[in-house]
């Protein structure tokens, strides 16, 4: 972000203290999803699991055993940390077509079943500026395409974040509590969005997707060492780990 004190260390996360190849960032994926599926299968006796969702919420939500099934499923169809398409920037949107509405509606399900407030287009397979979010249990998903970041607030605040694309981790970032988006709905009609708190900083992470930027990037040093750590070792991260 221009504004608002997010960063990306100028290292880009390339020393080998830092961060894992591809190969074992995959791996180390793979790894911790199997224990996640050994871990849900034990918890059969357990009511409720607690999730940090997409883009990050407070208070952290509780989910019970079904939900946590629909969510492993979903988190199937996502694109996961490690895959090159997380790294790359997305492409405009020129056609406003079935298609995109199609690929809209999956978006909707992805986010709704893997329990996030937000997936953008490049998680879902698809290297297109497109972001879907609901950051209120009560309000209608929203499409937002081309969606452009024109104004952010000088006033900032660190949150936790977690992302569908990481399960499992969670990081500090520090974003702009406010800011104004302006995008495309799925018919072309032009949108703008003024959003503060919680929807800005959602907005501003699958933004951050579309330009192959992830909280891993955003965070400080320390907590994204140590979230590099846990995805090696197929296990989970959160700032209060570090203390």
């Amino acid at each position: 972000m221009a504004s608002g004190g997010a960063s990306v260390d100028s290292d880009g996360m390339s020393s080998d203290q830092d961060s894992a190849t591809l190969s074992d960032e995959a791996a180390a994926y793979a790894e911790g999803m199997e224990q996640a599926e050994e871990a849900l299968s034990a918890a059969a006796g357990v009511e409720e699991i607690e999730v940090e969702p997409e883009g990050g919420e407070e208070p952290v939500r509780q989910f019970d055993e079904e939900a946590m099934r629909r969510r492993e499923a979903a988190l199937a169809q996502i694109v996961q940390f490690g895959d090159p398409m997380l790294k790359s920037r997305a492409s405009d949107i020129t056609e406003f077509d079935q298609a995109l509405t199609d690929e809209i509606e999956r978006m909707f399900h992805l986010m709704k079943d893997g329990l996030g407030v937000g997936l953008a287009a490049p998680q879902a397979g698809k290297l297109r500026r497109l972001l879907v979010f609901q950051t209120n249990a009560d309000a209608v998903p929203q499409e937002l395409v081309n969606p452009e970041i024109e104004w952010l607030s000088d006033e900032t605040e660190v949150a936790a974040e977690g992302c569908l694309s990481i399960p499992r981790v969670i990081v500090e970032v520090d974003r702009p509590l406010y800011a104004r988006v302006r995008g495309q709905d799925r018919s072309g009609a032009e949108v703008l969005i003024e959003a503060s708190g919680h929807e800005a900083r959602v907005l501003q992470h699958e933004i951050d997707h579309l330009d192959g930027i992830l909280i891993l990037d955003r965070t400080e040093k320390k907590q994204r060492k140590g979230a590099m750590k846990a995805l090696r070792r197929g296990e989970s991260y959160s700032p209060h780990e570090d203390d």
